[in-house]
């Protein structure tokens, strides 16, 4: 019982008060819920799109390109093309802010506030189901939303943390999962039940027609976590590097 609670604990401190990361992981979590509402939104509401996970979109245009139903050929690539430009204005922010980690993920999720935000005022101004002009505009800006976060990510690079992408966390559970429990197995298992956890309740507020809501909760959600980084401190990782001993 012991070691299951000194497990435990080691978990959340690597969520909360990381050595190198400091409460990134906790936040780049929240991001992870994001994700998964924004994509419920995309793939219930705007005609099977994903706009987080890019290689999803390119199998979705290979289906709309052999003209298979229920795919948007042109909503697929608006998001790809939103995708790519927001990943692109993520680079010069990142390396402008690369010291500062806290201060980047609070411009990111302040990036990001202005995108969803905007896309929840369309998407609650006008009737469901969206016609295709709002639909394309919505999958636009959160797809933008998605780049830019993305190549935050990328640039903080907590381990098992990308926000969007799982193919790598799961295999990394099942290759190490004979290691037994670990706090790596957790955070990679809290990652997965993060996104579940954004989609199901996103795919629950779409059925049921409230699809401006799902997308509110992802406002909010952005909204702590730029409050939360502008309050955080981090270890920058050339610093962290240097104070990590050799193996």
């Amino acid at each position: 019982m012991q070691t299951h609670r000194s497990l435990i604990r080691n978990t959340v401190r690597q969520f909360t008060a990381d050595p190198r990361d400091g409460r990134l992981p906790a936040l780049l979590l929240a991001l992870t819920v994001v994700t998964g509402l924004v994509d419920a939104v995309s793939i219930l509401e705007l005609g099977r799109v994903f706009v987080a996970n890019m290689t999803g979109n390119i199998v979705f245009i290979g289906f709309a390109v052999a003209s298979a139903p229920g795919f948007s050929l042109t909503a697929s690539l608006i998001a790809l093309a939103g995708f790519l430009a927001g990943a692109g204005a993520g680079g010069p922010l990142t390396r402008r802010l690369g010291s500062s980690r806290t201060r980047l993920l609070a411009i990111t999720a302040g990036t990001e506030l202005v995108l969803v935000g905007t896309a929840t005022i369309v998407v609650a101004a006008v009737a469901i189901p969206l016609p295709s002009g709002a639909r394309d505009a919505v999958a636009g800006l959160l797809a933008l939303a998605m780049g830019v976060q993305n190549t935050t990510a990328r640039s903080l690079a907590v381990p098992d943390l990308t926000t969007t992408v799982l193919t790598m966390t799961l295999t990394g559970i099942a290759s190490d999962v004979r290691a037994g429990a670990t706090p790596t197995i957790f955070r990679r298992l809290l990652s997965v039940a993060a996104m579940l956890a954004g989609a199901a309740i996103g795919a629950l507020l779409v059925i049921h027609s409230e699809t401006a809501l799902t997308l509110a909760i992802a406002v909010g959600l952005l909204l702590m976590v730029g409050a939360m980084a502008l309050q955080a401190r981090t270890v920058a990782p050339e610093a962290a590097a240097a104070k990590t001993p050799a193996h």
